[in-house]
């Protein structure tokens, strides 16, 4: 069995586990040339997620910030 399944040497080589592919499978390298097709809209979609949740950020930051100053100037105003 032990000369069935790759070596450390082979998986983690110069090449890396893609050097023990066969030459009729593709490679990452060969799929990666139409990366970008089709791939616009999911950007959007995450761009529009990624501004969403900075906008709640900074809201929730304002408010937190707003409460910590109320609740300073009670403690201030009752002594």
């Amino acid at each position: 069995m032990a000369s069935e399944a790759p070596s450390w040497a082979d998986q983690w080589g110069a090449e890396g586990i893609g050097a023990m592919e066969d030459d009729g499978t593709r490679s990452q390298k060969d799929t990666g040339k139409n990366k970008n097709s089709g791939a616009g809209g999911g950007f959007t979609k995450v761009k529009a997620a990624a501004r969403i949740g900075v906008q709640k950020i900074k809201s929730g930051a304002s408010i937190c910030v707003a409460w910590i100053k109320n609740q300073f100037k009670r403690k201030r105003s009752s002594k």
